[in-house]
């Protein structure tokens, strides 16, 4: 089932609604809708100033992101998406900003935005010639504006005063890992607090706003905890070499053996190697591929070597045991390859690594308990588990280091 409608672009960016939205514009208009005070002075005309404040305010959201949009792409980093949902919205952002300073823009860019529209919006409520639900909507909205620009401003991820939180923590200790730790925990401790305040509010006051303060806090308890999780991948990453994760699941053959003899000898084997590599003479010719195998007439099998189809160590893609790990997840993503040799530094055959291996590698890291039966089905596949952002992960944890 679709979640998400693409309703248009703004400024080259792709602009989505998702399905939870609805809930919100009813909520919205439904209590303006109802506001007594409203539907006093206004009779029916109440439900339509209700839909048009409930669509001012998602604009306004929409701005907020906007704000946040054009600062990352002042920076030459790319918007994916900006998406309006329950809870306002978000802009997908390809990448983080290089500098605490450069991210401290981004962050503080949306609250900007809102507090700029609140101060506009409330100038012109104040315009007589206004027409009376007009000017209710307009100082509704630039309200709600305030709201917004200090609300976004709460110290704790997701929010924007954690994003602040997190360049600020980053400036002073040149971490940018400690600067979304802090925040995070930040974010997951506020999150607790406006859940048992909305709890109370709803069970002990008898108020039905309480389950709606809860749930912003339960969404923000969410996604804090979601960003400590990446951390932590992050931190078991830079703690990590090729040497951690890489298995000795190889065979190392007879140089001279012919293509036949090869093929009758390992390749009918039920256990097969993960990889081959030929030697002689007590050095490394190469590693044997079984395409370079197939390029060869089979007619030609029993007068050629292996030594003739084997590719120098040096040709193939590789890394060092010392190499870090952030290093081959993503030199195994850009090359899209089953797995990589791993050289030792007197250039011999260490080990090899595959996705299974970086998966098993940074469970063992964080003490997390995952099946043999899950990392095989990660090596047959070729794939990282859905929602298992490794590779995009490794490539932030590259990117600051190479800041």
């Amino acid at each position: 089932m679709q979640s998400s409608w693409r309703i248009g672009a703004i400024l080259g960016i792709p602009l989505f609604i998702d399905s939870s939205w609805f809930i919100i514009l009813l909520l919205v208009t439904v209590s303006y809708g109802l506001e007594p005070s409203w539907h006093s002075a206004w009779g029916n005309l109440a439900w339509v100033m209700g839909f048009a404040l409930a669509l001012l305010l998602f604009a306004s959201v929409l701005l907020h992101e906007l704000g946040h949009s054009i600062a990352a792409k002042m920076q030459g980093i790319a918007v994916n998406s900006i998406t309006l949902f329950l809870f306002g919205g978000i802009a997908s952002i390809d990448k983080e900003s290089k500098t605490p300073e450069n991210a401290l823009k981004v962050a503080i860019a949306g609250p900007l935005v809102s507090f700029g529209l609140f101060l506009l919006l409330t100038a012109i409520a104040q315009i007589p010639a206004l027409p009376t639900p007009v000017g209710v909507i307009t100082g509704s909205v630039a309200q709600i504006n305030l709201v917004l620009t200090l609300f976004n401003l709460i110290p704790g991820l997701p929010l924007d005063g954690g994003q602040v939180l997190k360049a600020l923590v980053w400036k002073v200790t040149q971490s940018r890992i400690k600067g979304i730790r802090w925040a995070a925990r930040s974010g997951q401790l506020l999150g607790w607090l406006v859940i048992t305040f909305g709890l109370v509010m709803a069970l002990v006051y008898q108020a039905f706003s309480g389950f709606w303060i809860a749930a912003i806090g339960w969404f923000a308890l969410r996604n804090a905890a979601a960003y400590n999780q990446v951390t932590n991948l992050q931190e078991a990453m830079l703690a990590l070499t090729a040497a951690d994760a890489m298995v000795r699941d190889f065979r190392v053959i007879d140089a001279d053996m012919s293509l036949r003899q090869f093929a009758d000898t390992y390749l009918l084997e039920e256990n097969r190697a993960a990889a081959y590599f030929a030697a002689s003479d007590g050095r490394y010719r190469g590693q044997v591929s079984i395409d370079d195998m197939r390029n060869v007439e089979r007619s030609q099998w029993e007068s050629t070597s292996l030594s003739h189809i084997a590719k120098p160590l040096l040709d193939i893609p590789s890394v060092r045991e010392n190499t870090p790990l952030t290093e081959a997840i993503e030199q195994l993503e850009d090359l899209h390859l089953p797995r990589l040799t791993v050289l030792t530094p007197a250039d011999a055959v260490a080990g090899t690594i595959d996705r299974g291996d970086v998966v098993r590698a940074m469970a063992d890291r964080l003490g997390l308990r995952i099946s043999p039966a899950m990392i095989q089905r990660i090596k047959d596949e070729g794939q990282y588990p859905p929602g298992l952002q490794l590779p995009s992960i490794a490539k932030s944890v590259l990117e600051e280091a190479q800041a």
